[in-house]
């Protein structure tokens, strides 16, 4: 147990932790940073034909194109709300049609 620290939480309250080894080196807990690379494998831009490996490159095209990059965007699967019937404006709309046929 002699890995474990003991971390005072206030109001008497402590927890005791396991305590990473040190290796002289201020390290972070995660692996690694969290990083988004431009590169791509060569994609073919559907508007230009041409073959391109970076995604501002590419982004940047179908922007000039006037298209838009669609995306695995979630919101895009939801079905659309269903317009809300109004019965007295349906109502009102049959009598006025009625009443140009009767007349």
């Amino acid at each position: 147990m002699s890995n474990l620290i003991e971390v005072d939480l206030g109001n008497g309250r402590k927890v005791y932790r396991f305590q990473k080894p040190v290796l002289g080196v201020a390290r972070s807990d995660l692996p690694v940073p969290m990083v988004i690379r431009d590169e791509m494998p060569d994609t073919e831009h559907p508007c230009t034909g041409q073959s391109y490996s970076s995604k501002s490159a590419f982004r940047a095209v179908t922007k000039a194109h006037g298209c838009i990059e669609v995306g695995n965007d979630s919101s895009r699967f939801k079905t659309p709300e269903k317009p809300k019937i109004d019965r007295k404006e349906i109502r009102a709309s049959l009598e006025k049609a009625r009443a140009k046929m009767n007349a």
